[in-house]
């Protein structure tokens, strides 16, 4: 009987997919290749009293759990499908034993911070390349992240915020504590996400709550080591405490008036408290407990949770994102934003010959937001760590004509996650191969640090005396010099200067 040896059971004959874990029993469904647990409760519903907390104990239950649906989407939007009781997770398992302690990839969902649900991603194509996919639900938007004075004066660490860096960390401990049983080990953990997921990654690798919690990090599209700024721009996210408590309380003295409470406002309605894209209140900060230090400085003097990395960013990023920051024309705004380094950046990223703001434009807003943080990230632990770094550049796309609207294009934010997950939204052959050497590629550095395998183009591991990417596409991946590593160089001084500013 499949994987009979997984399950337990009051009576005398193991039911498959029955698994005892923190908190009850729980019943998952037996699919083919794997069986998948849905909605598997690992912390107390952050509601009422709990709401901007750190996660509690799972509440226990009687009797054996369903585990058959996603659970809730956390509330973001207009709150529909949504819930505050969203801390849930799911495993997808092909293992047949307990005993055979699978490697294990934990997924971490992006959307700015302000959005994003586990149940938009299926685990099952990749668990079938042997291993146990995780994925794990967290807090968005103010409802995750919001810091207010009042709530770091109720708190044993005097900190707030990062309540949903804080659910990812309380999934990881859940995965270490129960994994075994799903024929998992958990000593050998790997964290993986996207855009905000990828930066909840390199979040989680700074932080010293989550050390022991996992042996090697995938960030797609993510990294954390710009300096601080109150203005926020693409990369440069990070707010200390006091400035973003100062902020989010001005917010609730709107919100709420002048003599607001925390009892008012953990009695309001979840939607009336919830933040916007990247507004007040939806993005982690640098509070000195969960988030130590701005990262760039941690990394300088080593002190990280050194596993191994593969980290990369796609080719057309800034396709996503456009400029973004205020009005005027693309060399306004980015004097606007880089002010003593603009014009050494708008040499570095030029407009095209008409004044379009074509592809070597945008890549700044490619490279100041995910490009230069992944580079910094991938050169500081080759010089300060002892685990291998292995960078890459997503470029799956057609060559469009010159007469088409999108000729000049490249590969825009976000769209490699589905040739991760095995199911490339085209078809054709070149995406159907680049999603096999994807899926090969981070399993295999799941099972052993290393992506390389048989039959796959070789990946060089990044070293700083000999910069190399691998270039992801379907026409064959092939390791190239970092792409725009000269104008990365230019990027970098300006980085240095704002962090010299604060």
């Amino acid at each position: 009987m499949l994987a009979a040896a997984l399950f337990v059971c009051a009576c005398a004959k193991p039911i498959p997919g029955q698994v005892k874990v923190t908190g009850g029993t729980i019943q998952g469904t037996v699919l083919e290749h794997v069986i998948v647990y849905k909605g598997i409760p690992f912390a107390a519903p952050p509601v009422g009293e709990l709401r901007w907390k750190a996660p509690q104990p799972v509440v226990a239950w009687e009797g054996v759990l369903e585990c058959n649906e996603f659970g809730p989407n956390p509330m973001q939007g207009n709150g529909e499908g949504c819930s505050e009781d969203c801390l849930y997770l799911n495993v997808w398992t092909p293992a047949k034993s307990p005993k055979e302690k699978l490697p294990v990839m934990v997924w971490i969902y992006g959307g700015g911070f302000a959005g994003g649900a586990t149940s938009y991603y299926d685990g099952e194509l990749l668990s079938q390349k042997g291993v146990i996919l995780v994925s794990v639900a967290y807090r968005v938007g103010k409802l995750g992240f919001l810091s207010l004075p009042e709530l770091s004066a109720e708190n044993a660490n005097g900190v707030s915020g990062n309540y949903g860096l804080l659910d990812q960390i309380a999934g990881l401990q859940w995965v270490k504590d129960n994994i075994a049983k799903f024929g998992g080990d958990p000593g050998n953990v790997t964290i993986f996400g996207e855009s905000a997921g990828g930066i909840s990654v390199s979040m989680l690798c700074a932080s010293p709550l989550a050390k022991g919690l996992f042996q090697r990090a995938i960030s797609q599209s993510g990294g954390s080591f710009g300096p601080t700024n109150p203005q926020s721009y693409p990369g440069e996210n990070m707010q200390t405490l006091a400035v973003a408590q100062e902020a989010n309380k001005a917010w609730a003295q709107r919100a709420f008036g002048e003599g607001y409470t925390l009892e008012q406002l953990r009695a309001a309605d979840a939607k009336a408290v919830m933040g916007g894209f990247g507004g007040s209140g939806g993005w982690p900060v640098t509070d000195g407990y969960v988030i130590p230090d701005d990262q760039y400085k941690l990394y300088e003097a080593g002190k990280y949770n050194d596993v191994d990395v593969l980290i990369g960013y796609n080719s057309d990023e800034g396709l996503s994102f456009g400029f973004s920051m205020g009005g005027g024309s693309h060399q306004d705004q980015v004097r606007a934003r880089y002010e003593d380094y603009a014009d050494a950046l708008l040499e570095a990223y030029p407009v095209e010959a008409d004044g379009k703001v074509g592809k070597t434009a945008r890549d700044l807003t490619r490279d100041a937001a995910f490009g230069w943080q992944t580079w910094a990230w991938a050169r500081l632990q080759e010089q300060t760590g002892k685990g291998k770094v292995w960078l890459y550049y997503f470029d799956q796309h057609p060559d469009y004509p010159e007469d088409n609207p999108r000729f000049g294009q490249g590969s825009p934010h976000g769209q490699d996650v589905a040739y991760v997950f095995g199911n490339p939204e085209e078809a054709q052959p070149t995406d159907m191969a680049l999603s096999g050497w994807m899926m090969s590629y981070w399993t295999n550095f799941a099972k052993t640090g290393d992506p390389n395998g048989e039959g796959l183009p070789e990946w060089p591991r990044f070293r700083n005396d000999t910069p190399q990417s691998m270039v992801l596409t379907g026409d064959g991946c092939h390791a190239a010099p970092v792409p725009s590593e000269a104008a990365l160089w230019v990027l970098d001084k300006y980085f240095a200067w704002r962090r010299s500013q604060e």
